[in-house]
Order: structure tokens, then sequence, then C-alpha cells
């Protein structure tokens, strides 16, 4: 199944790209204060943000401006509508939240950030973990298991942090994932273990590479 049949933040992202390439004729405040978001500039926002408007504004896909801040990486952004008390719990229509981005982008600071704030770490369905295994976030892994992410927990297709870390060769990140304990007889929807999704992905030492811890933790135990 092709990645983006699964995987909504690809779509999302991309759909973003579409939508923001040309700067909208703005039909007001709340429009303004979106764009200023996704573009990255923080002073307009902090200045809307001091003429009252909503910190919890989002846009018509309910991507928040604390998403935004985090989709795009802006530090400062972010850590100002934390102060000014954004929901750290909101989800736009694709399941998303800000740490699931900051984690799908691999922001390590503004994963922190987020996680101090009291952002869920082990969501229902997609979770930051899942986001950051596929995109090779080996330090944003690190972390999320170090602060109560599930390291076996599924997504909707039955794939585990493993599996997702598997398609992207991410030796790295299949590494952390071991040493943290993850199970490598799981298997998802199709059947398939962590080792023979790599394998189906082409990544052939990578699957042997599992294969191979797989049976020397059975030795040890």
């Amino acid at each position: 199944m092709p990645m983006l049949d699964f995987f909504p933040v690809v779509r999302r992202f991309a759909a973003t790209a579409l939508l923001f390439c040309v700067a909208p004729s703005f039909a007001g405040v709340y429009d303004e204060i979106l764009f200023a978001a996704d573009q990255g500039d923080t002073a307009t926002v902090t200045a809307l943000l001091g003429r009252g408007l909503d910190v919890n504004t989002s846009d018509r896909d309910g991507t928040t401006l604390l998403m935004m801040a985090a989709r795009t990486g802006n530090q400062q952004l972010l850590e100002i509508l934390l102060r000014n008390r954004a929901n750290i719990l909101k989800k736009n229509k694709y399941g998303d939240d800000a740490l699931m981005l900051a984690a799908y982008r691999g922001d390590l600071e503004n994963v922190k950030k987020l996680v101090a704030a009291g952002a869920d770490v082990h969501p229902a369905g997609w979770t930051p973990l899942l986001y950051a295994a596929f995109q090779g976030k080996a330090a944003v892994v690190r972390y999320l298991l170090e602060n109560g992410a599930q390291v076996d927990a599924p997504a909707p297709n039955g794939q585990t942090a493993l599996m997702l870390a598997t398609l992207g060769n991410y030796v790295d990140v299949v590494d952390v994932l071991m040493a943290a304990g993850a199970d490598m007889a799981i298997v998802d929807l199709q059947g398939q273990s962590a080792a023979e999704v790599a394998h189906r992905a082409g990544n052939n030492r990578l699957a042997d590479h599992i294969a191979g811890a797989a049976k020397a933790r059975a030795v040890a135990n």
C-alpha cells in the first residue's frame, strides 16, 4: 500500500504547501494571523494576540497556531503560544496534534517543550513515536521512549514504530527501538514482522540485522 494512503500527515503537509504557495486576499485578522503563523511571522502573530485574537485560532482543517509553529519548527512562536496557554491537546481533522507534528519534523527542542507542557505522548491511533520513527528521527524517538511512549503500540495499519523505521532503512532508529525492548515478532495487518517489512522494502541488510537481534535475544532469554 502506498505510504500516502495510510500516513495522514504526509497528505496534510502537501495540502498546506499548495494552500500557502500564494498569499491569499485576507478577509480579516483571523486569516492574517493564520497566514502569519504558517509563514513564521512571529511578530505579526504576537501583535494580533495582543489585540485579543484567540490563541487557539485554527484553519478550516482544525490546524491551530500551535500546530503551525510545531510544523514549521518555529521555536520562538511555539514558546509564545504556550505562554499564552494554547491548547496542546487539540487535534486537526487528520488527527494530528502539535507534538505529533514536531515529532514528524524531528524537532527535539519543540518536542521537549510540548512534553513539558503536558502534551499527550501516547494518544490513540497514530502517535508521535510512530511519526518520528517513520521519519528516521532517532533523537526524538529516544526522548519519547524515555518519556512514556509505548514502544510496540501499533498504527491503525498494524505497523509498529520498528516496522515504520525499516521502511526508510533507518538503522539507528531500529537500534534505539530494539534496545528499548521492541518486540520483533509482532506482525502487522498483512502478517509481516519487522524483518519481513524491511525485506519487502528492499532493505535486506536491515532485515538480517533485525532477524539476528531477535535470535540473540531469544538465546539470552
